[in-house]
């Protein structure tokens, strides 16, 4: 008896040990951490969600009209240096926060040219985009701007501007800025300069030269603050004279 009493202990041991050895992590693990709770569960009222403040806005294509295709004419020879190549298919769409419009329509503009050759600055913000006759701006030659002022703080995600689609021509010294004053002093923001040899003597701009089309030259504005937009033009492959047909400018009233 004594011997089987002996084996028993022999087998018993081990098994109660191992069991011991089992029970002990499983209870550490499912021990409360200090101020809170087992960490084998998620805390009660934790809140897995995004903020609003950390949430982005609901991102949406703005509505851009374009207006109808209308080359004419002789093709003119616009081959410039820096000069970015088609598309060849629509722009994709752009996105932007859920109520960005065009705030730039009706506004008033004011010109470095107070006496156009044809047309009146008001004509800039009417909304008419069209190529015909009557719907476009002309300016004198060498360097020209045009101030839109949009009356109060916007955010401003997107700029398209159209300078003259009748043609296919390439516009030369194309600088868009912003600003919080209407004498571009105060904060002043470039957001396109294509001017590659500073002619126009705002700096020297990276951006591309780009062929007319009706679809406009778009710029990202990234939401920028600003209530003032100004866009400078120095002639074209066509002339010394500066156009525009329209300017279109998608934000939102700052809050």
């Amino acid at each position: 008896m004594k011997k089987d009493s002996g084996s028993i202990t022999k087998v018993c041991v081990p098994v109660f040990l191992a069991i011991f050895l089992c029970f002990v992590p499983a209870c550490k693990k499912s021990s409360p951490e200090p101020g809170g709770e087992s960490s084998d569960k998620p805390s009660v009222g934790t809140d897995t969600t995004v903020t609003d403040s950390a949430h982005p806005a609901e991102m949406v294509p703005i509505d851009i009209e374009l207006p109808k295709p209308m080359f004419v004419g002789t093709p003119q020879d616009t081959r410039v240096a820096h000069l970015e190549k088609p598309l060849g298919k629509p722009r994709p769409p752009f996105l932007a926060p859920a109520g960005t419009t065009n705030v730039a329509l009706g506004k008033p503009v004011a010109s470095s040219d107070e006496e156009p050759i044809i047309g009146e600055i008001e004509m800039i913000t009417d909304g008419d985009k069209e190529a015909a006759d009557g719907s476009y701006v002309e300016l004198g030659p060498f360097v020209q701007h045009v101030t839109i002022d949009l009356e109060a703080m916007h955010e401003i995600y997107a700029i398209v501007l159209w300078h003259y689609h009748k043609q296919a021509r390439v516009y030369s010294d194309v600088v868009v800025q912003v600003a919080d004053d209407p004498d571009f002093i105060t904060n002043v923001r470039t957001l396109f300069n294509n001017d590659i040899d500073n002619s126009a003597g705002l700096g020297v701009g990276e951006d591309w030269h780009y062929t007319e089309t009706n679809e406009g030259k778009l710029i990202d504005a990234k939401g920028i603050k600003a209530r003032y937009v100004r866009l400078y033009s120095n002639g074209n492959t066509s002339n010394d004279l500066n156009h525009y047909i329209e300017v279109a400018v998608y934000g939102r009233p700052v809050q």
